[in-house]
């Protein structure tokens, strides 16, 4: 008889942005008039840079011609992306990142989930609260956790993010062994100092634990204080995996490139206390699991980091973090205390009621569409997330018919 993994079992009924497009669907088909704005789910809606497009048009010939078709690729990813990688997203601010240590894939949500499959079942795992779900989920699936109580999973060790202490965790108060950060953070939109992360490295190298590190935002960063990657800070290579996007900057969201880094440097133990290169294993499930990333979409990739493709880029997130100062300046206008925005494409409101009941006002009397913060953990209730990716038109008629539902 076959039998299911019952820790999927476990598992919220509902994840977080099923139980949105539920609500919108009935909102559509109760009200098929009435025009609706997405400002809810991080998609991007603007289109690829030229740079990109061109450079994927140029792959794409290549891969109609004998001569210059490719077959499989290499396991890691194209040394051409790599080494772009590697120069102006590490070694250019001064993080001795080398493109062996660089797997190119098609998200990092995917490597975040899927990172957490070559750890062991029994470590003690710590998550922010707010928190991404795919950080929650993937570990109840793995059976890592306890059933769902009151919001929470047992045997998740959660670190809480709220008003008082800048949505910035604190350490944890007992031994953990799997850290999961995020910054700029999804949700929340803060960001963390050099300061900052350096109390969770050294915490990590005396516990010896490990942090998975969550930089998909970090191209919507301005302030030049603010480290975009935890390899700045010294002794991370030792205790942390980095994991980076196209998505947001470049618009990959529907073409998909990704890439995590994994030093070398980085080890991990077994049951014995013996030692084990973490790149390796990770390279080990990286060419039993996947076929890597077409050889067009890395070549689109790679025309990110072309002074063409650096300038259009610039300007893309320069609209969405205008839409951004948009949202934030009418919000608070409003009389709502407001997070992110600043550095980052979202913006998390604090909204004085129920999160969910706050969603379903902004979609049944504004037809906006938000994301509630309680979707995220229980300290996100009281919340609610607006994104910046969309049109300044959007995003201005969306800001003037929240004030007028509000007023």
């Amino acid at each position: 008889m076959i039998k299911v993994n019952e820790n999927f079992l476990k598992l919220k009924s509902s994840y977080l942005f099923s139980e949105i497009s539920k609500r919108v669907s009935g909102f559509q088909q109760a009200n098929p008039d009435k025009p609706m704005i997405r400002m809810g789910i991080g998609d991007v809606t603007r289109a690829l840079p030229k740079a990109c497009t061109e450079a994927f048009h140029k792959a794409v010939d290549e891969m109609g011609v004998d001569s210059s078709f490719k077959g499989y690729g290499p396991e890691k990813g194209y040394g051409f992306l790599r080494e772009k990688i590697a120069k102006y997203d590490f070694q250019d601010r001064n993080a001795d990142i080398e493109p062996d240590e660089i797997f190119v894939s098609d998200g990092a949500k995917c490597d975040t989930g899927n990172f957490q499959e070559i750890l062991s079942e029994d470590i003690t795992v710590a998550v922010p609260d707010p928190v991404y779900p795919v950080y929650v989920d993937t570990n109840v699936m793995a059976g890592r956790t306890g059933v769902n109580k009151e919001g929470r999973y047992e045997g998740l060790v959660y670190l809480d993010c709220v008003e008082s202490n800048n949505f910035i965790p604190a350490l944890p108060q007992k031994h953990v062994d799997l850290i999961y950060l995020c910054f700029p953070n999804n949700p929340t939109g803060t960001v963390a100092t050099k300061e900052e992360l350096k109390k969770w490295v050294d915490y990590a190298r005396q516990e010896k634990a490990l942090i998975l590190y969550d930089a998909a935002y970090e191209s919507f960063i301005s302030d030049p204080d603010i480290p975009h990657s935890i390899f700045e800070i010294e002794g991370a290579k030792e205790v942390a995996v980095e994991f980076r996007s196209f998505s947001k900057n470049a618009g990959f969201t529907g073409t998909r490139c990704a890439f995590t880094v994994v030093p070398k440097s980085c080890m991990i133990n077994d049951s014995e206390g013996n030692s084990h290169s973490l790149h390796a294993l990770w390279n080990r499930r990286q060419s039993t699991k996947f076929n890597g990333v077409s050889y067009p979409v890395q070549r689109a990739a790679e025309a990110v980091y072309s002074d063409q493709g650096r300038q259009q880029i610039k300007e893309l997130i320069g609209s969405y973090m205008d839409n951004a100062t948009i949202i934030r300046d009418q919000m608070s206008k409003l009389g709502y205390t407001c997070t992110g925005g600043q550095n980052a494409p979202y913006i998390w409101i604090n909204c004085k009621k129920d999160s969910w009941e706050f969603f379903d006002t902004l979609l049944n009397k504004a037809g906006v569409v938000s994301t509630p913060g309680a979707g995220f953990g229980k300290c996100g209730e009281g919340y609610i997330r607006l994104s910046a990716f969309n049109s300044k038109e959007n995003v201005e008629k969306a800001m003037s018919q929240i004030a007028q539902s509000l007023s």
